[in-house]
Order: C-alpha cells, then sequence, then structure tokens
C-alpha cells in the first residue's frame, strides 16, 4: 500500500461545483484517514471564463444571461438550486452578493500560497470570500487582504501579482489540464493516474483513493 496518496485537483474559484466537490473531497480524505490512509492535496489552475472581465458591471444573473444565453428566470432558479445543493456539504451561497470577476490573479495567488505552504487554506479562504461574503476576488488590493488574513506577507502578494511573478505557472497548469483532456472542473487526478471528473460523491472519491493506495 503507498504510503501517501497525491491528489492533484484542477479547479476554478469562480466554480460553484469547485467548492461543492472540494467538501465532498475532505469527507472521503476524512473517511479514507480513518483507515489509515494519507493524502497530499495540490490544487492546479483552470480558468472557466478567461475572458471575464475584472469588474464585470452586473449581477451574477447577468453574467449566466450573457455567457450561456439563458433566459433570467431559467439562471435564476439554476442559481437557487446550486445555493440549496451547496447546504447539503454545510456551504452557504450568496449569489445576490457575489462579485464576478476575472480569476486568473486569484491562480496567481494560490501559486504563491503553495510556495509559502499555504495553499490549501488560501483556496478555502478565496472560495468563502467568493461564495458566501461577496468579496471581490479579482484585483491585486482584493486578494492581499484576503492573503494577509490566513497569514501571508501583503507587500509580497502585491508585488508579486502586479509583477506577473506567477503568470507562467498559472499557464503550466492550464497547459498540463489539456494535454490530461480536462475541459471541465473539478477534476481530480489521483496517484497521476486515475482521474475523477466532476464534484461526485464522497463514496466514489473514497473508492478510487483506496485503488490508488493499493496499487490497483
Amino acid at each position: 500500500m503507498n504510503d501517501i496518496v497525491k491528489v492533484d485537483i484542477w479547479s476554478d474559484i469562480a466554480c460553484p461545483w469547485c467548492y461543492i466537490g472540494k467538501r465532498r473531497f475532505e469527507t472521503a480524505a476524512a473517511e479514507f484517514a480513518a483507515t489509515g490512509g494519507h493524502v497530499e492535496v495540490e490544487y492546479h489552475s483552470f480558468e472557466l471564463s478567461p475572458d471575464t472581465p475584472v469588474d464585470f458591471a452586473g449581477s451574477e444573473i447577468d453574467f449566466l444571461v450573457a455567457h450561456k444565453g439563458m433566459p433570467a428566470d431559467q439562471v435564476e432558479l439554476m442559481l437557487g438550486q446550486m445555493a440549496e445543493l451547496a447546504t447539503t456539504v454545510g456551504l452557504t451561497y450568496d449569489f445576490d452578493a457575489l462579485q464576478h470577476t476575472n480569476t486568473v490573479r486569484a491562480h496567481e495567488l494560490l501559486h504563491l500560497a503553495k510556495a509559502e505552504g499555504k495553499q490549501l487554506e488560501m483556496v478555502e479562504r478565496l472560495f468563502t470570500a467568493y461564495f458566501a461574503e461577496g468579496r471581490h476576488v479579482g484585483r491585486v488590493e482584493d486578494l492581499a487582504d484576503l492573503a494577509a488574513e490566513i497569514g501571508l506577507d501583503r507587500d509580497k502578494v502585491v508585488q508579486a501579482l502586479g509583477s506577473g511573478t506567477y503568470v507562467a505557472a498559472v499557464q503550466a497548469d492550464k497547459d498540463q489540464a489539456i494535454a490530461y483532456g480536462i475541459s471541465g472542473v473539478p477534476f481530480f487526478v489521483i496517484d497521476g493516474r486515475l482521474g475523477v471528473s466532476g464534484a461526485q460523491d464522497p463514496a466514489v472519491l473514497l473508492d478510487v483513493l483506496q485503488q490508488a493506495a493499493a496499487g490497483s
């Protein structure tokens, strides 16, 4: 049995399914740990809408109407259902307060946080800020504030995001996603060889973790 199972997760901060998938994976990982298993988790960048402006002038409903071509009442129903689903894993989504934005700088911040050993904390902080608190996660100053809340050096974050230090790292993640054939997120690559697409039930994720640990 492998001592540690490596799990690489492609995700986007602006993806409601990704936050739900994160919680479901955490449930699976806890069950895996209860049987003696161990996981090492790394998040990777995937932009669902890279053409989104940093300051989108409109609501989440406005964005989805324009982006998906769906009627506003259908989008409103869909968001209500998503918010209800989020509660099943203990999350609260506030789509009325949500500030839709471009997520590339948030992804750059996640690479900086990884270099500082705080990527998992930063992922969680960004998801909560975006979906639950109505915080802006596309502007350098706002991201630096969030980074400081988890103990990262605010000035270092401002400098790195302003100079594009991690732009190449974000692009490398996106290139790897293309190489793997990933077209949607969340996407889990377990042990570098087993792929799971979507916010699957914890039982599905646990099964794959156990397969990886057994080397099967």
